[in-house]
């Protein structure tokens, strides 16, 4: 690119004044050709030499040329504009992009990045273009046509050529992506092997009565989709075929491909009000809690429950499904899928039990640059697909031609063109009969023209888009707003997107396209139904980047007002939220990029911003932070960047960020939270800000004093949401009072603030940190001053209060589980910690599951069942060993000692005392005291009497810094222990009634007792 005249300037203006407008040129310029992906060589006096393509490869590099020399036109407009204010100058710019071989230089040895006769020609294109205009070479057009409107130009005679060039003037460029899909009709071909693993892993499925994965990876066109439709087709008399697909738009629908399953499963339709298609769900799955779960999670529901609730829901609905007759489930397009729905697949493989299920994924590569390790374990298989041979390639132009024959180089040519490509193979045969490249004539086709003629796109893309241009103008103005609904779109939808004379014309239309093979009909209910789809979803994209960026953005706008008011009388206000946020997003977005937004598209933003932040909301109620923090994130992004309604969406970003987590991120966007409230003087937003911070602060640093900050901060914060009934800020503040308290060991404040953040959080509408304050309120009351009888009965209210949330509820009934054998109900305490550990099982939560053994062992160990205890606890620690959960063996490990100290294995409790000590955190108070207990207990059976007194003197010194009763209780009796082994029984027994006292004043009737019978035997004695 070269400025014409730049002599001339030089005599307008003084040098400083040249300088200034030179650099204002070439930053310009600059930022234009590196947003687009450029490489900027060399600055050559005036010209600017820029390379696509090095060092790193895109398969639109082409495209990306011409798209930013077409753009420097424009930035060189706006910048002319000042100039001639100030200077009274413009700048002229001309052009020229080649696409070629180069020679490669290494530029970290100095060296020219590029050389060649492609470069040499580059140049001359630009010398040969006229003044604001952009020449483009033959290899460049042909890779970029289905994208750009050019005018052909008579052929260059240019220095250094023999012969003249072709080139052409670049007049408009639009975006442009790939495209492509599959007829269905003709005999699939060279996949024999495939096809054999994939019948080979079903088998397993089937014979084993269990879930098994299969994931057939491949790039566009190759394949994935016919293959899947050959291998469905041929088990659908044994196996029952569902089928969801990830969206390739509106990210953060995470379990949009469940939608699709259970809907399909259940024969749910379009229609049915929202009482009927449940009733179809429950009709299926026979259990309440199974179809309350499902019915959440695909929108017939507004209940919010935790994302293990759905996994485990989405388990049972498989096994269900796969009981009594195997089941494929083709999940498409994996690659789109959110980290949270790859979870739930994942979490199906290891975790359905009693029946055939297949999940047959398909994916683009994509999916491997960021889960490498997908579908290599033990029960998955990895399906990659090759391209065809040549020997397939033909055999796949003779299918789709069937009876009729084709002449043997018009086949050779489209071969050599599709490598291996079959979706290349039919559009490229399609496309030559509709533009009547090739006649039929005596039983096979021929070409009409010379074969040297046959114009052979480079690409799959330019195939499709050329495929486009030879519709009429009013099919064109059907399939392009067809394609901002997406890959399945409804006739009505089309209807009122199409221009007012094309309405009533529509249907043929779609007929007309059905029959060229663009789209295909699917089964309808009603007129409002996904009535058809994209033959493939290239398709779409070609017809969607043949679109203006302002014809884009009414689109999406009016299809998001015309589903919202479907939406809205059939009663499905959550349903399709991130979809609708999706439209009227992209919708804003490009307004946002043709210029400045008026009230207008402020207005589609802030409506944007509505939906996705309500959706992300949701997302966090059920603890899908990757969502939350995608829908959170884009909300953000549709509005103005320091308005108010951004600026409060920030602290629930900042908050989900924590749980990524990007710690850094969510400092940053706290900052400008905080910053943008005190600009505005809101104090709530400041206040929430703040709090969160704190939160933050706690979890992704090391500094000391956090409690200390955090109580003022609290103190602070609190008369502000009080005087602003801002619930949600009041249950935060609680929130942070918790972990304040369980800091400093004070478990009667921490019970109370427990109690604060689930009145609060309620009033709030926000269940997930009602979930919160209850599990806090249950070992707070546990452990502190809370008496057992008062700790039951509330604990008992919060685990009915927790019904639907199982992980909750389980928590609660394991911290449950202890009061009642406090209580001696021995029993009921048993099948009280059975039924959590089951749930929690049940849920994949083996790591919760595993630390539930320490309540079991203290359940035995009140009991006297020393032999269950033992059993229990022993497994406990080998499971969280194998898992990782190393800051909970000392917990499992200290009643382990006091098991084995009541068994009298003391060489145990001194190994068990040594183990403690080298995993305890310095701040751990329950692990530093128990390892001097049971230190103790080890000395004095030794006869180190001296060194055990001082230990366990240690030990209840620091138990007393807490308001912890079982921990004082069990320090008091291993002190009287240690005493009555050094000799001092007096001091023994007053010790033994403190402890009896603290055990008496909780309501551990157990305890109290036995040493309420300790101390009578030994007065006996």
């Amino acid at each position: 690119s070269d400025l014409k005249g730049s002599t001339n300037l030089g005599e307008a203006l003084d040098p400083e004044s040249l300088r200034e407008v030179m650099t204002q040129y070439f930053d310009s310029m600059t930022r234009v050709l590196r947003r687009h992906g450029a490489t900027i060589e060399k600055f050559i006096g005036d010209a600017i030499m820029a390379v696509f393509g090095l060092p790193k490869l895109h398969e639109d590099d082409a495209l990306r040329a011409v798209r930013a020399a077409k753009e420097t036109q424009i930035a060189v407009a706006e910048l002319n504009e000042e100039l001639m204010r100030r200077y009274g100058i413009s700048l002229t710019v001309r052009t020229g992009v080649n696409t070629g071989e180069v020679v490669a230089g290494d530029p970290t040895t100095g060296q020219r990045l590029v050389t060649g006769d492609t470069v040499n020609v580059a140049a001359r294109l630009e010398q040969a273009a006229p003044p604001t205009e952009v020449l483009i070479g033959e290899l460049t057009y042909q890779l970029v046509r289905g994208a750009v409107e050019v005018e052909e130009v008579e052929p260059l005679e240019l220095k250094g050529k023999s012969e003249r060039v072709p080139a052409y003037r670049l007049l408009a460029v639009s975006d442009a992506t790939e495209g492509f899909q599959r007829r269905q009709d003709a005999p699939m071909v060279g996949r024999e092997r495939e096809m054999a693993t994939l019948s080979t892993i079903f088998r397993r499925a089937v014979e084993e009565h269990a879930c098994r994965m299969a994931t057939v990876i491949a790039d566009a066109g190759v394949g994935k989709s016919r293959l899947v439709r050959e291998f469905t087709t041929s088990v659908a008399e044994e196996a029952t075929v569902l089928r969801g697909r990830c969206l390739p738009y509106g990210e953060g629908i995470t379990f949009w491909p469940l939608v699709e399953v259970a809907r399909e499963a259940a024969a749910i339709e379009q229609d049915d009000a929202q009482d009927e298609a449940r009733h179809k769900l429950a009709e299926l799955t026979g259990d309440e809690a199974v179809t309350a779960r499902l019915a959440s999670a695909i929108g017939l529901s507004n209940e919010q429950f935790p994302v293990a609730e759905t996994f485990w829901a989405a388990r049972r609905f498989l096994e269900v499904l796969g009981k009594d007759k195997p089941v494929t489930v083709v999940i498409d397009d994996i690659h789109w899928a959110e980290q949270t729905f790859l979870e739930l697949i994942v979490h199906l493989v290891e975790r359905v039990e009693g029946a055939s299920v297949l999940l047959l994924c398909t994916s683009r590569h994509d999916l491997l640059e960021t889960q490498a390790e997908w579908a290599l374990d033990p029960n998955a298989e990895r399906i990659v697909l090759q391209p065809l041979t040549d020997e397939d390639a033909a055999r796949v132009v003779s299918g789709l031609l069937g009876e009729a024959g084709i002449a043997g180089e018009v086949q050779d040519r489209i071969v050599v063109a599709a490598e291996g490509n079959p979706l290349f193979v039919e559009q490229m045969l399609s496309m030559m009969i509709d533009s009547g490249s090739l006649h039929f004539a005596d039983e096979r086709w021929e070409p009409t023209g010379n074969l040297a003629d046959l114009d052979v796109p480079p690409s799959i893309q330019a195939l499709l888009a050329a495929r486009l241009d030879l519709l009429g103008r009013e099919e064109r103005s059907v399939i392009e707003p067809a394609s901002v609904i997406g890959l399945s779109f409804a006739e009505a939808a089309v209807t009122v997107l199409a221009p007012e004379p094309v309405r009533a014309k529509v249907p043929d239309h779609l007929s007309a396209m059905t029959r060229k093979q663009l789209v295909r009909s699917t089964p309808v209910d009603s007129p409002e139904e996904l009535g058809f789809r994209f033959q493939h979803i290239l398709i779409r994209d070609a017809a969607y980047n043949g679109l203006l960026k302002r014809a884009r953005a009414i689109f999406h706008e009016q299809f998001a007002e015309w589903a919202d008011e479907l939406n809205r009388r059939q009663g499905r206000s959550q349903e399709f939220e991130e979809i609708l946020g999706y439209h009227l997003e992209q919708s804003y977005r490009y307004l946002s990029e043709l210029g400045t937004l008026d009230d207008h598209a402020l207005g589609i933003g802030a409506r944007a911003a509505e939906k996705l932040a309500s959706a992300g909301r949701r997302a966090m109620a059920r603890g899908d932070m990757p969502a939350a923090v995608n829908l959170l994130r884009r909300a953000a992004a549709c509005l103005p960047l320091q308005s108010i309604e951004r600026l409060r969406l920030l602290p629930d970003l900042a908050e989900a960020l924590m749980e990524i987590p990007e710690f850094d991120e969510a400092d940053r966007v706290l900052g400008e939270a905080i910053s943008g409230a005190d600009s505005y003087g809101d104090l709530v937003l400041a206040g929430t800000a703040e709090l969160v911070r704190l939160l933050l602060q706690q979890y992704s640093t090391e500094e000391g004093g956090w409690s200390a900050k955090a109580l003022e901060s609290v103190e602070r914060t609190i008369p502000i949401f009080q005087r602003n009934d801002n619930n949600a800020g009041l249950a935060l503040a609680s929130r942070i009072k918790i972990s304040i308290h369980n800091t400093a060991n004070d478990f009667s404040e921490s019970a109370a603030a427990a109690e604060e953040v689930i009145r609060y959080a309620r009033l709030a509408g926000d269940p997930r940190l009602e979930r919160r304050g209850s599990v806090g309120y249950a070992q707070a009351a546990l452990f502190g001053p809370t008496p057992v009888d008062e700790a039951v009965t509330r604990c008992e209210e919060l685990a009915a209060a927790a019904v639907g949330d199982r992980r909750t509820e389980a928590l609660v009934q394991n911290s449950l589980s202890q009061l009642y054998s406090m209580q001696g109900k021995f029993d009921l305490a048993r099948s009280t910690w059975a039924t959590a550990d089951a749930s929690l099982k049940d849920l994949g939560m083996g790591l919760f599951s595993a630390a539930l053994s320490i309540t079991r062992g203290q359940i035995e160990l009140l009991a006297d069942d020393l032999g269950t205890a033992e059993a229990v606890l022993e497994r406990g620690y080998a499971a969280l060993e194998s898992m990782g959960g190393a800051f909970l063996l000392t917990g499992v490990a200290g009643v382990l000692g006091r098991v084995s100290y009541a068994q009298q294995r003391l060489d145990k409790v001194d190994r068990l005392s040594t183990t403690i000590e080298g995993m305890a955190d310095a701040d751990d108070l329950d692990a530093q005291t128990d390892w001097r207990l049971l230190r103790a207990l080890a000395r004095a059976n030794d006869g180190h009497t001296h060194e055990a007194l001082q230990l366990a003197k240690e030990a209840v010194e620091m138990a007393s810094a807490s308001d912890a009763p079982l921990l004082q209780g069990w320090a008091l009796t291993t002190l009287a222990d240690v005493q009555g082994a050094a000799g001092f029984p007096t001091e023994r027994d007053a010790t033994l009634r403190d402890a009896m006292e603290l055990y008496r004043t909780k309501g551990d009737i157990v305890t109290s007792g036995q040493l309420d019978s300790r101390l009578k035997a030994e007065a006996g004695a």
